[in-house]
């Protein structure tokens, strides 16, 4: 598979999710079977670029490619300005944002609202993709199956999409007004599939290996995007690339494997964010991966008094050493019932993109 004329190593993405996919995350997801991962969102508010939050989401550093970006906003000129800042600092692929379902991202008309107003939304595809072309980049683009089940124009949509030169089309099989509640319907995403010929991507509600199987052959996806599955669980593509090729399950990773990956990415972590930011903001990684563990609630709560990084890695050394001497791999997952975390209605909610 490819988006334009770059290749990918297979058809297992990672979903762009704010305060989540961050450069560490992605590369571990890469690491463990993913063959693509989009950015964090990036904002078109050029005064918003020399911000601390924007430069850490440009920051592509030792990223192995391809490198893609997912910018958003309401203005077609500023989207294309966006553009090709990101691509001055390495983006190969730029993906625009219309699936976001975020009340303070919809209530400024950008992210998934931007599917109430078809004509918008088109202009700053166009505009986009005719910046991006001169420099040979991609343009993709995320969406929703509507604004809510009244109003399901993504069909619609995804041809006028392809019409103006967008590369690959990902549907989250949810409207905005569902947000992440119910269940992700693929009907929709089937009918996008059968309406363009571009590739399209499914995402939603894909957390194992056997559900990543079903929704393949029910939307005749190109490839499927996983999110909050991922979350602590970032073997998870392993899992499903092994199974799509064999039919068969991999064992439960080691838990001599998972405090190695855990530890390297606190590492890489604290390397991106820094002392303060890193040691708060690595706490929701380590709650995900031990969530499902013996032991794990009260590492939880011991982690969030904790404020210094060393003290910090110290501690999940610590847990996973003594969780190793009483079990050599972790539990199975249930199909993915332990991979969802609970949706949180805070600013730091891992929203899809």
């Amino acid at each position: 598979m490819q988006i334009g004329p770059i290749p990918l190593a297979n058809r297992l993405f990672v979903a762009p999710m704010a305060g989540v996919t961050d450069r560490p995350f992605r590369q571990l997801c890469k690491r463990l079977g993913a063959g693509y991962a989009v950015s964090e969102m990036v904002t078109s508010r050029k005064d918003l670029w020399n911000s601390l939050k924007t430069s850490r989401r440009a920051n592509h550093e030792g990223e192995p490619g391809p490198i893609a970006v997912q910018i958003a906003g309401t203005d077609a000129a500023m989207m294309a300005e966006a553009a090709l800042y990101n691509i001055d600092r390495g983006a190969q692929i730029i993906d625009i944002n219309m699936g976001c379902p975020a009340k303070k991202v919809c209530n400024k008309w950008a992210g998934s609202a931007l599917m109430q107003n078809e004509a918008l939304a088109v202009e700053i595809a166009e505009a986009v993709v005719a910046a991006c072309a001169p420099r040979g980049v991609p343009v993709t683009l995320k969406m929703r199956t509507g604004w809510c089940q009244q109003h399901k124009n993504a069909v619609v949509l995804a041809r006028r999409f392809e019409d103006v030169g967008i590369q690959m089309l990902t549907v989250h099989g949810r409207t905005r007004e569902q947000g992440y509640k119910g269940q992700a319907e693929y009907d929709t995403i089937a009918a996008v599939k059968a309406a363009v010929r571009v590739p399209v991507v499914a995402n939603g509600d894909i957390t194992s290996p056997e559900k990543a199987r079903a929704v393949l052959a029910a939307t005749g996806a190109d490839a499927v995007m996983i999110g909050r599955a991922a979350q602590g669980r970032p073997w998870i593509f392993r899992e499903i690339g092994h199974y799509l090729a064999t039919g068969e399950h991999l064992a439960p990773p080691l838990v001599a494997e998972v405090r190695r990956l855990l530890l390297e990415h606190l590492q890489d972590h604290y390397g991106l964010y820094g002392e303060a930011s890193g040691v708060r903001s690595a706490r929701k990684h380590i709650a995900w991966y031990v969530r499902a563990l013996p032991g794990g609630e009260a590492l939880r709560q011991h982690i969030n008094t904790i404020e210094d990084c060393a003290a910090q890695w110290q501690a999940v050394a610590d847990f996973f050493s003594a969780l190793g001497a009483q079990m050599d791999r972790l539990p199975a997952a249930h199909d993915g019932a332990d991979a969802v975390p609970p949706l949180r209605e805070t600013e730091h909610e891992p929203e899809q993109h």
